[in-house]
């Protein structure tokens, strides 16, 4: 099942994709809606297109798949290559951040360089969904608390990242996450997803999830003995190598480059960079 927040004339929706089109499902504004319903997987199963609902791919305006999560969660140095080319010893525990609703921004919308901050780079991600509440869950029995996947960009401000030993400050810059274009249920990833990051064509990162230190699975059983996770929770699992700031000459983003984020199975994130001045950002609501 594949599952999306898209926009309509009446306002956003939580969609199932279908044949031909995105199919509405009644009385859930976005995805993080739907999901807080312990039923949300046959409700999204039994949305049928009324006559004129089904939004056709082509038409359809997609928003953050889930706009409002109550925790965002993020495993730094958590693939094998990012944390060679940055000169680090694979982590015995998982390095965690968290970051703000208001970080995320649409799986299509402009990234702006902010005026404090030119070292603007790229990470990759797989991000994580949670599909039920729930605390100190057991490794074996965690992949029943995913609801799905869908791709982030952990666009850093690296200037603010390394101006202190804590990286929070560099993490969350409004609409500076781009999260979607849809959440994809684990039964439909490949195994070992390929994952990308573009910058006007040219391939910067480009690895696979078996790269991945620690898994969904160990991720969910982790953080959950931390604080109990909820339906709609995001979790970004990391990065591979490829970052502007491990290259030999340094490379970041600039305006009018077009940054896009491929995790097969999954899809695409494709964002125009845009400087500071006058640039819609195109933030969810």
């Amino acid at each position: 099942m594949r599952l999306a927040t898209i926009r309509t004339a009446s306002g956003s929706t939580a969609a199932r994709r279908g044949e031909t089109g995105w199919i509405p499902i009644a009385g859930f504004s976005d995805v993080g809606e739907l999901l807080a319903d312990p039923d949300w997987r046959a409700r999204a199963a039994g949305a049928t297109a009324e006559r004129g609902s089904e939004v056709p791919f082509d038409a359809a305006e997609l928003e953050t798949v889930v706009p409002r999560p109550a925790k965002i969660l993020c495993c730094g140095l958590n693939y094998a290559s990012h944390i060679r080319e940055m000169g680090r010893e694979l982590p015995s525990h998982p390095t965690l951040f968290a970051k703000f609703a208001q970080t995320l921004t649409g799986p299509f919308a402009d990234i702006e360089i902010p005026a404090e901050d030119s070292a603007i780079d790229w990470e990759a991600e797989l991000a994580i969904v949670v599909g039920r509440a729930g605390r100190r869950i057991p490794l074996e029995e965690a992949g029943a608390y995913i609801a799905g996947y869908t791709i982030a960009n952990d666009v850093s401000m690296r200037t603010w990242q390394f101006r202190t030993i804590e990286w929070l400050q560099g993490k969350i810059w409004d609409a500076s996450t781009p999260l979607g274009p849809e959440l994809v249920t684990a039964d439909e990833m490949p195994a070992d997803a390929r994952i990308q990051t573009l910058v006007d064509g040219e391939v910067m990162q480009d690895a696979t999830l078996g790269d991945l230190v620690h898994g969904p699975e160990f991720l969910i059983s982790y953080i959950s003995t931390i604080t109990e996770l909820l339906p709609g929770d995001v979790i970004l699992t990391g990065t591979t190598g490829g970052v502007g700031r491990a290259r030999d000459p340094e490379r970041y983003l600039r305006p009018g480059e077009v940054l896009e984020t491929r995790i097969e199975g999954i899809g695409a994130l494709v964002n125009r960079v845009v400087g500071s001045e006058g640039s819609d950002r195109g933030r969810s609501s």
